[in-house]
C-alpha cells in the first residue's frame, strides 16, 4: 500500500529557539489545539477542499508518498484529492503532544498521528507542525514528520517473572537479606540487587542481571558480587518453580556449581534453596528452603 501519513500535520523547523507559551497565549493554544480536531475531522470526511482552506496560501506541501512538493492552497487541494481517490476509506487520528510560541504569530505545534487504512495496519509517525497567524486565524504553513521509533522488547519471553518485580526481605535473628527487582528500560532485562545485613552493617552485595538469550531461546541470568565472585545461570520452569543451574567462579578462582530453586508461592510470598552445590570439586550439604516476603505488599510488583 502506499503509505499516508500525516505529513500535512508536520513542519520543517532549523535552528529555532522556542519560548515557553505565554499567559496571554492560552486563548492560542486553545485555538490551534481545535483547528488539529477540525483537520482530522476534515480529513475522515474526505474533504479536500476543507484541508487545503486550513494552510496558509504560501504553504508548501511534501507529499509524503512521491516527496513532490507543492505550494499553495489549489495545488495542496489536487494533491488531498489524489491521495482520497488512491486509498479508499482512510482515516486520520492525531494527538497533540505540545504548542509552543516562537513568536506572537508563529506556533510549533508537535505530536503524534496514525493513518489507518481498511485491513491494513495503522501506520503511525511523530510529526511537527508550525502554524502562521493571519488575521486573526492560525493555519497549517510547514510540515515534517518520522517514523514512531519501534522498541525492541523481550518482555514477552521474561513476562513469567513479572512476579519478582518489587522489593523482597528474608530475615532471622542473624541479620537479613533485602532483594529489590526492575525491569531496565524497554523490559529487555531484570536486574535484581541484593544485600546481606548483619546488624547495621553489609556484609555482601551484590547484583543479578535476568535476560533472554536468543541463540539459545532461553532465560539466563548473570551475577556479580561484592567479594569479587561471579556466575551465569540457565532458568528452567516447572509449573510455579523457576530451576536455575548456575556456574561460577569464586574470588580465589575456585569453581562452583548449584541448583538453585525460586518458587512463586503467592503474589507476596517465595521461597529459595540451592542444592546440588559443589565448590572447588567438593559436595556441600544442601541449603534449607527460606521463606521471602514481599516488603511493600503487592503494590511492589507493578
Amino acid at each position: 500500500m502506499k503509505r499516508v501519513t500525516l505529513a500535512l500535520m508536520a513542519a520543517a523547523l532549523v535552528a529555532l529557539c522556542v519560548r515557553p507559551v505565554a499567559a496571554d497565549q492560552a486563548d492560542d493554544e486553545a485555538t490551534i489545539r481545535k483547528e488539529v480536531a477540525a483537520y482530522v475531522t476534515a480529513f475522515n470526511q474526505g474533504d479536500a477542499k476543507a484541508l487545503a482552506a486550513m494552510w496558509s496560501p504560501e504553504a508548501v506541501y511534501t507529499n509524503p508518498i512521491s516527496g513532490e512538493q507543492v505550494a499553495g492552497r489549489e495545488a495542496i487541494e489536487e494533491q488531498f484529492a489524489a491521495i482520497f481517490a488512491e486509498n479508499k476509506g482512510v482515516k486520520l487520528s492525531a494527538t497533540t503532544r505540545s504548542v509552543q510560541f516562537i513568536s506572537p504569530s508563529v506556533a510549533l505545534e508537535t505530536g503524534t498521528a496514525a493513518v489507518i487504512v481498511p485491513e491494513q495496519e495503522p501506520e503511525e509517525s511523530e510529526y511537527t507542525a508550525v502554524y502562521v497567524k493571519r488575521d486573526d486565524a492560525w493555519l497549517l504553513d510547514r510540515v515534517t514528520e518520522e517514523d514512531v521509533p519501534v522498541v525492541v522488547s523481550n518482555e514477552d519471553h521474561l513476562q513469567e517473572l513479572q512476579w519478582m518485580i518489587g522489593s523482597w526481605v528474608d530475615q532471622d535473628e542473624v541479620g537479613r537479606v533485602e532483594t529489590t527487582c526492575q525491569w531496565t528500560k524497554n523490559r529487555n532485562f531484570i536486574v535484581r540487587m541484593f544485600s546481606m545485613v548483619v546488624g547495621d552493617q553489609v556484609e555482601q552485595s551484590g547484583m543479578q542481571i535476568i535476560g533472554w538469550d536468543a541463540a539459545a531461546e532461553q532465560i539466563r541470568s548473570w551475577v556479580f558480587d561484592s567479594n569479587g565472585g561471579f556466575s551465569q545461570g540457565v532458568w528452567q520452569q516447572k509449573s510455579k518453580q523457576w530451576y536455575i543451574q548456575s556456574t561460577g567462579t569464586m574470588r580465589d578462582g575456585s569453581k562452583m556449581t548449584s541448583t538453585n530453586i525460586l518458587t512463586s508461592v503467592d503474589d507476596n510470598t517465595l521461597t529459595w534453596q540451592s542444592i546440588n552445590r559443589i565448590v572447588a570439586g567438593e559436595l556441600l550439604p544442601n541449603l534449607d528452603e527460606v521463606v521471602v516476603v514481599r516488603a511493600g505488599g503487592a503494590e511492589e510488583s507493578k
